[in-house]
């Protein structure tokens, strides 16, 4: 392999044989990195045209001999969206729409690549916690490379997300609390039964596939970077892909000039990340009592978060939590104004984008990306949600 494994936080090396989870000196995330790879400039309009996020495969860990397990993900639109610009007082916005995936969110870009070299190294069987798209994800790509996984999601998953883990072939499990509470239960039973963990950052491989959607922005832009970039943040695997992404492009000689400002977007019942950016500190503690109806976002402890916190910083980005009812009320709006279906989550990148437009932090004239991480249709009523939660 053409790679090596560098710890996120204590800088410790290895290789990366077998089934690597984190660093063994201190337990945070792996990067891989890529020292002798050669990205010619001739071969960027060809990369970007591949149709897949697979046609990035010089930035990718993959061989000449490897083949990738894959359903066609990536490789997602950029649209323009003048109307829902007007709609945020701002000039410049664009929509990242990752609901058109596969498996109809972000989470088939991070679960291709991690069962891919997961497969790759010999793995047949999986297990994974999840707030709900990453379940599917797994589902999916397991049984497309003819493995075996056992999903572990709290009661309160939306059900159609849960229908559609079971329709993939997936043991399902269902646990009372958060997400938190079934890593637990994914890492007791990787224990007892030798399956594959596939949690977020606990293996390296996802950061890689998550990569491909700052790939993807910059060559949509004519090989430019945007401005601003709002991120919902559960897991963060998306937010520090991207930030590796813009680095590797600028390294490579592909893009230059500064790198975009990140901003973390949560939600006010779950947002570490936004308490610990507030707080000025380098790490996060955990949320007690998560709750949101942007599943996605229910992510109490966050073992990037160190990382995240640095990436925000080093961009010269920030954090913003958006209450449930506006994270609601943007996604209804976005829909309705521009034809594409927001989930509750994408509904907070688009509240952000208010927010941060109000306080002045981000101007007219920036150029905005906002994510939709994955697909409206997914989730149940917010507002059932909501008068549950009373």
């Amino acid at each position: 392999m053409d790679w090596f494994l560098e710890c996120s936080d204590c800088g410790t090396q290895a290789e990366p044989i077998g089934l690597p989870t984190v660093c063994t000196a201190c337990g945070r995330p792996w990067l891989v990195r890529y020292p002798d790879r050669i990205h010619a400039l001739a071969d960027r309009g060809q990369t970007a045209a591949n149709g897949s996020m697979w046609g990035f495969r010089s930035f990718l860990p993959l061989t000449e001999r490897d083949k990738p397990i894959t359903l066609g993900e990536g490789d997602t639109p950029l649209f323009k969206a003048p109307r829902l610009a007007k709609h945020l007082g701002l000039d410049r916005v664009w929509i990242k729409d990752e609901a058109v995936n596969p498996t109809s969110s972000f989470k088939a870009r991070g679960l291709s690549a991690a069962i891919t070299r997961a497969v790759l190294a010999g793995a047949t069987k999986f297990v994974v916690p999840t707030a709900g798209n990453a379940g599917v994800a797994s589902a999916a790509y397991a049984a497309r490379a003819g493995a075996s996984v056992r999903v572990y999601a709290p009661r309160t998953t939306p059900k159609t997300i849960l229908a559609q883990i079971v329709a993939f072939g997936a043991d399902l499990v269902l646990l009372e609390g958060h997400i938190g509470d079934c890593g637990k239960a994914a890492r007791a039973w990787a224990e007892e039964s030798g399956a594959m963990d596939l949690s977020t950052l606990k293996e390296p491989y996802r950061i890689e596939g998550k990569k491909t959607l700052g790939l993807e922005i910059a060559a949509a832009l004519g090989w430019g970077f945007p401005d601003v970039i709002l991120y919902p943040t559960g897991g963060g695997t998306g937010l520090i892909g991207m930030w590796k992404a813009f680095v590797e492009l600028r390294a490579a000689g592909w893009v230059s000039g500064s790198l975009p400002r990140m901003y973390s977007v949560q939600s006010t019942g779950c947002a570490p990340i936004v308490r610990a950016w507030d707080a000025g500190n380098d790490t996060a503690e955990a949320w007690v009592d998560p709750w949101t109806i942007a599943s996605g976002l229910r992510v109490p402890g966050p073992i990037g978060d160190k990382l995240m916190l640095r990436i925000l910083r080093e961009t010269s980005g920030g954090a913003v939590a958006i209450p449930d009812e506006e994270m609601t009320r943007e996604a209804a709006a976005a829909t309705s104004l521009e034809g594409v279906d927001f989930s509750p989550e994408g509904g907070a990148s688009v509240a952000a984008a208010r927010v941060l437009a109000q306080k002045g932090e981000i101007s007219a004239r920036d150029r905005v990306i906002v994510f939709n991480t994955g697909a409206g249709w997914l989730y149940r009523d917010p507002a059932e949600l909501l008068a549950e939660r009373g």
